[in-house]
């Protein structure tokens, strides 16, 4: 299934993480461990935001998915399920 993780990071703590370099490795870490499809980074309400799709089919990789950026970055995590255009097309 087609995921779309997005994330955001508390102003003070993303300027704490990209100071020592923690920043970077977490977000790197994450695309390589979902084997992203895409990622995308912008500013939301003025914070750090991340939105990256991938596939997944096992639900019980979500926990070593969001741990890692709950602890390095206190990292907000919305997770949904999301359809390409011909997905879409498919299903009606």
């Amino acid at each position: 299934m087609r995921l779309m993780l997005k994330l955001t990071i508390p102003v003070e703590k993303g300027n704490q993480a990209e100071k020592d370099g923690t920043l970077g490795k977490a977000i790197q870490a994450l695309v390589q461990s979902v084997n992203a499809e895409a990622a995308y980074f912008a500013l939301e309400d003025g914070k750090r935001m991340g939105i990256v799709i991938f596939e997944e089919t096992d639900q019980a990789r979500m926990p070593v998915i969001n741990e890692p950026l709950f602890a390095a970055l206190d990292a907000a995590i919305e997770i949904q399920p999301v359809l390409t255009a011909d997905d879409l097309q498919r299903a009606l």
